[in-house]
Order: C-alpha cells, then sequence, then structure tokens
C-alpha cells in the first residue's frame, strides 16, 4: 500500500500546491534592504511529524549563529519572520494510520533524510523563482535543529555547522 516513492511523490504534489505563497513571501524578503551587521539569511523548516505539518521561518543572522535584531537608529531589515504558515504536507487517512505508522517505522531513517531533501529541493526552487540569486548575502535553509542545510546559493547541501564559517 504503501511505498517509498509514492510518499515522496505525494509531499512533492503537497507542497507544490503551496509554491505560490512561498514564492510570494519569499519575494517580501528578496526585496529587504537588510541591517548592515545581517551577514546570512537562515530559513528553517519546523516540521510536526504526528500531524504531517511544516512551516518556514526567516531568521537574519550574524556568522557567530546569533539572530541579529532591528536596534533602534539602524536601517534595513533585522529580525524574522515567518515565510510559510502551517501547512499540511502529507494526508494519511484515519483507516490507514496503523498500515502508515508501520511503514514510516520500517523505513523511518531514509524516509527522513529523504523528506529533508524534497523540501529543501522544493524551498530552492521556490527562492530562484522568487529572485532569490540576486541577494548577496549567503542563504541557507534546513531542518530545524538537523544536521543538513542547503546552501542556497550553490545549491547543495552541507553540514549545518558549516554556514557559521
Amino acid at each position: 500500500m504503501f511505498t517509498v516513492e509514492k510518499h515522496l511523490e505525494t509531499i512533492k504534489s503537497n507542497l507544490e500546491q503551496q509554491s505560490a505563497v512561498l514564492v510570494n513571501n519569499l519575494r517580501e524578503v528578496v526585496g529587504y534592504t537588510f541591517a548592515a551587521d545581517v551577514e546570512l539569511l537562515d530559513f528553517s523548516a519546523f516540521i510536526e511529524h504526528g500531524n504531517h505539518e511544516l512551516s518556514i521561518m526567516f531568521f537574519s543572522m550574524d556568522r557567530d549563529a546569533n539572530e541579529v535584531f532591528q536596534e533602534p537608529g539602524k536601517s534595513g531589515f533585522a529580525g524574522s519572520t515567518s515565510v510559510l504558515e502551517e501547512m499540511t504536507y502529507y494526508h494519511v487517512a484515519k483507516e490507514h494510520m496503523g498500515a502508515f505508522d508501520d511503514f514510516y517505522e520500517a523505513h523511518d531513517e531514509i524516509l527522513f533524510e529523504q523528506e529533508q531533501h524534497v523540501f529543501g529541493e522544493w524551498f530552492s526552487t521556490c527562492w530562484q523563482e522568487a529572485g532569490g540569486d540576486s541577494v548577496k548575502l549567503p542563504a541557507y535553509f534546513g531542518v530545524h535543529d538537523e544536521t543538513e542545510a542547503l546552501d542556497l546559493k550553490q545549491r547543495h547541501w552541507v553540514d549545518a555547522e558549516e554556514k557559521w564559517d
């Protein structure tokens, strides 16, 4: 009933339904003039696996992994903002929950990594469509508290700690 390929294709399909919203929100970010002490753009996906929900926040950061906040008298954007409100990326009918749980448990390591990459590839496509390549600052996408980040300039995955170098 469930396969890894079908699972990932369903996620891709559900994400595509939110592409226009994400691109529109990313265009706003791309249009910002950033405060001088912002050194890196960090987009973090927050995933609620139990409900199959995803939300994405943008954080303006310095190279010491600190969020940069707006300071009185200084110009430019600093802080954080939501670029995607909670959305359901996967649906499981109640009558199939047990079978889905068994499937996911049997494949959890590979599924979680591949899901992260699906989220990242989708985000990267939306970032490019929104004009993200015009932003001069380094920009990264990752799942909150995970070990990989997608370098949106170079379009490849790196160890999440490398973005601070």
